[in-house]
């Protein structure tokens, strides 16, 4: 029996199954088994996606990377053409234009972005449907994901390509719950919550931790969490990927709508029309959380004209591996100016956490 075959004789099971207290412990063993034969899928295609024949993937180029994801027909070239200016990925009024990864760049705020056009996938992706497994691999390479939606179906479409994305273990918006897991030796799976919990009891817990063979570990929950939470945590393929929703086509729809898609989330745009592209890009700077630091001499003023690239949460240390990889074993203190910095000149150590637009001076032993 294959994969899918499982994964389809695993879920009907779980459909014939009453959720209740009683029954989570079956439900979260039937759980964890489908998540480790979708890791299989996710490591098949991944297998593809570095053949050359089937790939999609493209080199990494700049500061960050951007994919386009949708159905057909969504506006996904068109978007890319008129903000890159790429001439090679083609335009038409029929499905299935696109049928490799076309890639360009553009530039924001000074930061080099690689923007991938990729093809249009379709129901049943995941599963491998209209090579849509290699679409999703390559897309989970990506720094932000645009899911690129038609303004007369955007949220049926959104219903769709979000639970296609979520089989392949992409999970857009979201952030890894604080679980940790401790293995050791001997003594069965202890199970510590330091907080109230909605769905997760100590036997459910057992239940997910004997599925993925951890039979003797301390498992520490630090956050109301869900039991597919939990077993995102135990799973090493999980990317969380920041995601723009862009409602494409608001021109042939109503006020209304447009003002609705606004005021839920949603970033309205008309490719053809170059409504809200702006907007647009400023969404992916937020999103892509990049970082702009400049450094300084001694006694010179700083060089504004070429920014370090980094991203949010970076330190010292950061830049000290950016300008050489041997500057962190020689590093002795680094002066700060900016919005990281309690003072001006504030002296700080490697550890210190830069914001955009500091400018810093490294001074070694």
């Amino acid at each position: 029996m294959g994969i899918l075959e499982q994964i389809a004789d695993i879920k009907y099971e779980m459909s014939r199954t009453q959720k209740n207290k009683a029954t989570e412990y079956h439900l979260g063993r039937l759980k964890a088994r489908i998540a480790q034969l979708e890791a299989k899928l996710i490591e098949e295609a991944s297998r593809s996606s570095g053949n050359n024949q089937n790939s999609f993937e493209v080199s990494k180029l700049g500061q960050a990377r951007v994919a386009l994801v949708g159905f057909p027909s969504t506006g996904k070239s068109s978007l890319l053409c008129t903000l890159t200016g790429t001439k090679n990925s083609e335009i038409a009024a029929y499905e299935f234009t696109t049928l490799t990864c076309i890639p360009g760049q553009i530039s924001i705020n000074g930061a080099s972005i690689q923007l991938l056009d990729l093809p249009g996938i379709i129901c049943g992706a995941a599963d491998g449907k209209g090579k849509g497994k290699q679409v999703i691999a390559t897309a989970r390479t990506a720094d932000v994901i645009i899911i690129m939606l038609d303004a007369l179906r955007a949220e049926e479409e959104r219903i769709y390509l979000e639970r296609e994305l979520f089989k392949m273990g992409v999970r857009l918006n979201q952030k890894p719950v604080d679980i940790t897991v401790k293995r050791v030796k001997s003594g069965g799976v202890k199970v510590n919550f330091t907080c109230d919990q909605s769905h997760l009891d100590d036997q459910t817990v057992r239940a997910v931790m004997q599925e993925f063979d951890v039979h003797n570990c301390e498992v520490t929950v630090r956050e109301n969490a869900t039991v597919d939470q939990l077993i995102d945590s135990l799973s090493s393929n999980r990317v969380y990927i920041p995601a723009i929703y862009a409602v494409n086509k608001i021109d042939i729809t109503t006020i209304e709508s447009v003002n609705w898609f606004a005021e839920n989330g949603y970033v309205p745009i008309s490719v053809e029309k170059g409504y809200g592209l702006d907007y647009l890009k400023q969404q992916m700077w937020e999103k892509l959380a990049i970082v702009r630091i400049y450094t300084k001499k001694r006694a010179e003023r700083p060089d504004l004209s070429e920014a370090i690239y980094l991203k949010q949460g970076d330190t010292i240390a950061t830049v000290c591996k950016q300008i050489h990889k041997d500057m962190i074993n020689d590093f002795g203190y680094a002066e700060v100016w900016g919005k990281s910095a309690k003072t001006p000149r504030q002296r700080v150590g490697i550890f210190h956490q830069i914001a955009d637009g500091d400018v810093i001076q490294i001074f070694t032993k």
